[in-house]
């Protein structure tokens, strides 16, 4: 499976139907863990965080781990403030 990739500008609009995409592109095998690469990510609001921790879920019920890879020191912040940074880095 390649790696997930956040876009450019993921708004409250986009939200609901990027994780739609996202469960729907997942096979049915899910390797141990799956990469999101975050770094192209430009224009966002907190629904991103809630896109993240959508996925976050559905990969946890299926038996695998989320890995978000590249994320922006913006996008930090915001998971910082909201209290998820833990959620979405695991140690």
């Amino acid at each position: 499976m390649s790696a997930l990739k956040l876009p450019a500008s993921l708004l409250h609009d986009q939200a609901e139907a990027c994780l739609a995409q996202w469960v729907k592109q997942l096979p049915e095998d899910l390797p141990p863990s799956v990469a999101l690469d975050a770094s192209g990510l430009a224009e966002f609001d907190s629904s991103a965080l809630a896109v993240l921790l959508g996925l976050r879920r559905v990969l946890t019920q299926k038996g695998s781990v989320l890995r978000v890879e590249g994320m922006t020191p913006r996008l930090r912040e915001l998971a910082s403030l909201y209290g998820v940074m833990d959620l979405l880095q695991p140690a």
